[in-house]
């Protein structure tokens, strides 16, 4: 396949490409001035200048004729570098470097201040003078860094560096704007008798919405089931978006596996760095002072312990006001002022609080939690299906094939018909009724997290481009 330029033919075209880009990004404000000068030095005057800039005579000639060497073009006057051509060079005895390959190799990635005083002891015993820690930091520098890697093995025989694995850290601008954008996990754990105990943890930072539950198994599997947990709880668990945790192990594996099925970001904390997740931190301290701190002896059985916690969050959440909420208001009822025609004035995105989703968040907690209405719904769809295939046409009206008495027969007398049958396009509606509800009642958790968030950006998608057909100015406005 050939490429072609479609400028290919027009005169200056390069030239005019080539200055554009040598006057973007190459020319610094220093050599504009240089210029200016150069060229008031030629309307005006060499005493003019001098007087009007401020310069030296013989620097004005260096100018001038740096300008003229470089063809006349202001990029000339561009400041050069000045580092030195020949550099300086640390000369130290070759005992001392061999002495920190050495050590580096022995004991890898040891840094200049764990080096100092093997290398001090070294360079006693030989009568040397020992550098100082920044100066072994600049002579491994000089060295090549001397870094060593794990290694493995690949399948081919070829040696490859285990480098540590890249996570997606939470940016430090990132702030949650509805409920369920950004929630957050971590674990307490708790050692009684000699035995480990873990009390798992979860809020949702914009309601401040806590959970917690105590597991006697630190593994990913745990939090996975802790998470499906949370899911149930949590009343806007559909709107899930970010979920915030630490680098432990139990948040790897099944924990980002079943994360990357519900089709969620999992963002990370810097290690060491405990107030990039605060709020949760601050919660786990407020668990364990008003409530872990007096039950601990009920740790070893987790029934028990789950049993009265449950009760402490329930008042916690209901009851408990909440400093965030000026002391004035629990999580529970902050969600509840929340109103539901209108976004919460910080939140300027999102669709958990609006009029249309009401009716999709109700649909989506009987999906979840109510399966025996699901399944009521499917059967009523059922019989209608059953009751609108059975209707056959007749000369005097409507009439059936079905015998007298039977509850689809007394539906199919009910439903509307004409003389030429029961109404195709209700009876598509029917069939895809019935088949909506059968994927609602065998979909999983995850398989119906995904269809709501594909809805919900379908929606988004179509009311836009409905606000740009009936207003352009204000499709604007809501794109801005």
């Amino acid at each position: 396949m050939r490429i072609f330029c479609k400028y290919k033919g027009i005169k200056g075209f390069v030239k005019l490409y080539n200055d554009a880009l040598r006057y973007q990004y190459m020319i610094t404000k220093k050599a504009l001035r240089k210029a200016r000068v150069l060229a008031f030095w030629e309307k005006h005057g060499l005493k003019a200048t001098l007087d009007a800039f401020q310069a030296k005579r013989r620097t004005l000639f260096n100018w001038k004729k740096t300008f003229e060497e470089g063809g006349k073009k202001i990029d000339a006057l561009c400041e050069k570098k000045t580092t030195p051509k020949i550099k300086r060079k640390r000369i130290w005895p070759l005992e001392i470097l061999a002495e920190i390959k050495r050590l580096r190799w022995q004991h890898p990635n040891l840094g200049k201040e764990k080096l100092y005083p093997e290398l001090t002891e070294f360079c006693d015993n030989k009568g040397l003078k020992c550098p100082q820690p920044r100066t072994i930091g600049r002579l491994i520098k000089d060295l090549g860094g001397l870094r060593i890697y794990p290694q493995k093995i690949s399948h081919f025989g070829k040696i490859k560096p285990i480098k540590r694995q890249k996570v997606l850290r939470k940016p430090k601008d990132f702030k949650a704007e509805y409920p369920g954008h950004c929630v957050a996990l971590d674990t307490i754990e708790k050692i009684i008798g000699g035995k480990r105990r873990y009390v798992i943890t979860f809020e949702d930072l914009y309601t401040r919405f806590s959970f917690a539950w105590e597991t006697t198994s630190h593994a990913s599997l745990a939090a996975t089931d802790f998470f499906a947990l949370c899911h149930r709880v949590f009343p806007f668990s559909f709107a899930f978006m970010f979920v915030l945790t630490d680098n432990g192990s139990e948040f790897k594996k099944h924990f980002s596996e079943e994360l990357r099925k519900l089709h969620l970001t999992h963002y990370h904390t810097y290690p060491k760095t405990p107030k990039m997740n605060a709020h949760l931190e601050r919660f786990n301290r407020t668990l364990q002072e008003e409530f872990v701190d007096y039950h601990r002896t009920d740790l070893l059985i987790p029934e028990i312990f789950n049993r009265k916690l449950a009760e402490y969050l329930l008042w916690y959440n209901t009851r408990r006001v909440h400093f965030a909420f000026q002391n004035k208001l629990s999580p529970i009822q902050f969600m509840s002022s929340l109103p539901i025609n209108q976004l919460p004035e910080k939140c300027k995105s999102g669709w958990p609080h609006t009029r249309d989703w009401f009716f999709l968040l109700k649909l989506y907690n009987v999906c979840v939690f109510n399966k025996k209405l699901l399944f009521l719904m499917f059967a009523v769809f059922i019989v209608l299906a059953v009751a609108g295939i059975s209707a056959i046409p007749m000369a005097d009206g409507f009439s059936h094939n079905l015998p007298d008495g039977g509850c689809v027969s007394l539906v199919a007398k009910i439903l509307p018909c004409s003389k030429d049958g029961f109404q195709a396009n209700i009876l598509i509606g029917l069939f895809l009724l019935l088949a909506v509800s059968l994927f609602l009642l065998i979909a999983n958790l995850s398989v119906l997290t995904a269809f709501f968030r594909a809805c919900w950006r379908l929606f988004v998608y179509h009311s836009f481009f409905y606000k740009i057909k009936a207003n352009r100015w204000s499709a604007l406005f809501y794109l801005a």
